[in-house]
């Protein structure tokens, strides 16, 4: 499956694509924190739109939200039940 097909089955299965993207890259990344705007900036997507899907994330408990030096920043929370699937989901794009 090509990167773009994969990337519209994600958007299917997550519900939007600015949300299959956002995981994507966390997920592609993990052990790496982002903050909003590297987010907005890696993903091509609004602000209004990375921080409205972070704000759902964090609340589903998918991501984890950290504050230091005056920056918030953004992980996946790997005590998450879906950690490992969303892990192996976002490896194969």
């Amino acid at each position: 499956m090509k990167n773009k097909e994969t990337e519209e089955v994600l958007a299917k299965l997550f519900g939007s694509t600015s949300r299959a993207r956002i995981l994507t890259l966390l997920f592609k990344n993990i052990g790496r924190l982002f903050y909003q705007r590297e987010i907005m900036y890696e993903t091509g997507l609004s602000l209004q739109a990375v921080q409205r899907e972070l704000s759902n994330l964090v609340d589903l408990e998918i991501i984890k939200k950290r504050e230091t030096n005056a920056k918030v920043y953004y992980e996946p929370n790997t005590s998450s039940l879906f950690f490992k699937p969303f892990k192996e989901i976002c490896r194969a794009v």
